[in-house]
């Protein structure tokens, strides 16, 4: 049977909050329909720049459960659902599945340093709980574990292995990972000024931060690309760089917030330690996005 497969521009999707901190159920129903109107291929819930780490195990479970109601089946949820502790990253996942969402996203373990042997049990038990496709996770700048490219290819062994989000922005580590597994798995960007060069080394598409605020454009640069058309997709690379830029002036998602919030799509609300971009960065941010024609 052939793998389910998530190609082509998704996004890491934020989740709105109110001024008091709640959850934003009007803004997040903007936005995922904002992404089915643009084309966007898949949302992922409840990853980083969706703040997990700030989100109880209620509002993780409601985010889903509203996500996927909203989505109706037009556009793929994939929901994540990597941690630390491995029983909690099982529990998530059998959460997600029962929940109805397509797919898994598993960032590696943060924090306590795994071991290749320790992400390959943590992986595989989360695997034999679960029947979703899951697409790895590795982002060694905010995990401190970093899963190596052979332990990619014992991983893409498993039916239930999709795919690898790859955050490190490093070439020689997704040439090594496609160069180990072929077309086991898809290899995916996960940092936005990667986006176009993952695909030259045979790369399906990104999972993006940017896509946030210009989802329509993201899409455009995959189809072009994977149309033949390299010269546009080169042309919309240019073009989004400096938005790629302004999305890590500050950690994500502070810059993205304050984006989304001066585009009027939702607060610029962020739930501690993370505080709002302010000040001068917040009108350098704006400045950007004004030259991009998306504020006045």
């Amino acid at each position: 049977m052939e793998k389910k497969r998530f190609r082509g521009s998704m996004v890491a999707i934020v989740t709105p909050f109110q001024a008091d901190g709640s959850l934003d159920w009007d803004a997040m129903a903007r936005l995922i329909a904002l992404h089915i109107q643009e084309g966007t291929h898949a949302l992922i819930v409840c990853g980083t720049t969706g703040e997990t780490p700030t989100l109880t195990a209620e509002e993780r479970h409601a985010l889903l459960t509203f996500s996927i109601k909203e989505a109706a089946g037009r556009i793929p949820v994939i929901a994540g659902t990597g941690t630390n502790n491995t029983v909690e990253a099982v529990a998530m996942s059998r959460e997600a599945e029962d929940l109805g969402a397509d797919g898994l996203l598993v960032v590696t373990p943060a924090y306590n340093k795994p071991t290749q042997e320790g992400m390959l049990h943590y992986y595989n038990a989360i695997m034999s709980a679960t029947s979703l496709p899951v697409v790895l996770y590795n982002v060694p700048g905010r995990t401190a574990s970093n899963l190596l490219p052979e332990t990619v290819a014992k991983l893409a062994e498993h039916p239930h292995v999709v795919g690898i989000k790859d955050a490190t922005g490093n070439m020689m580590v997704a040439s090594d990972i496609v160069e180990q597994c072929g077309d086991r798995l898809d290899l995916l960007s996960g940092d936005d000024f990667t986006a176009l060069a993952l695909m030259a080394l045979g790369g399906k598409g990104w999972i993006s931060v940017t896509a946030n605020i210009v989802p329509a454009q993201m899409v455009e640069m995959y189809n072009a690309f994977v149309a033949g058309d390299i010269a546009k997709a080169r042309r919309l690379h240019y073009t989004l760089q400096p938005l790629n830029r302004a999305m890590f002036l500050q950690s994500n998602p502070i810059p993205v917030k304050a984006a989304l919030s001066l585009m009027g799509y939702c607060k610029n609300t962020l739930r501690s330690p993370l505080l709002p971009m302010q000040g001068a960065s917040l009108e350098g941010l704006r400045t950007i996005l004004r030259n991009q024609g998306l504020v006045d």
